[in-house]
């Protein structure tokens, strides 16, 4: 039996710096250090010559449970509905209404960052409820 292995989560993106930013508030995650002289990524990255202008970006869980974040540029948008997609386990234990109501709670603060609410499924005797969404560019992800 193999080891378990440390992994990382790679987005494709149009503007890294932003989405990382919303997932770092979603998550609790964190992003680098800014460099020294600059007040923030956006102008560290706006500094640099053509050639050396940074095309990713990442962020990661300040207690090293969680897996590394990383968003990177490409050229083309999002066309088709993701093959993979996270889930948030904001009602981890809960069940009923209770689970419902942090479910809902969450949906609510992350529509206030941006996401988009596509709609909610409500348990049904077998799958406890959960609220599917989609991040600042267009990502399914889903509260459970």
């Amino acid at each position: 039996m193999s080891s378990i292995k440390r992994f990382q989560v790679t987005f494709d993106c149009a503007e890294p710096a932003r989405l990382a930013a919303f997932w770092c508030e979603v998550l609790g995650y964190v992003v680098p250090p800014i460099p020294e002289g600059f007040a923030t990524w956006e102008d560290y990255h706006r500094s640099l010559p053509p050639e050396d202008q940074v095309t990713y970006f990442a962020c990661s869980d300040p207690s090293g449970e969680g897996p590394r974040l990383l968003f990177q540029r490409v050229p083309e948008g999002k066309i088709v509905k993701n093959r993979v997609h996270l889930c948030v386990r904001a009602g981890t234990g809960l069940v009923g209404e209770e689970r419902l109501a942090t479910l809902e709670a969450e949906c609510a603060r992350l529509v206030s960052l941006g996401a988009v609410h596509l709609r909610t499924l409500l348990a049904d005797g077998t799958n406890e409820s959960c609220i599917v969404m989609q991040d600042i560019e267009g990502n399914e992800f889903c509260l459970d």
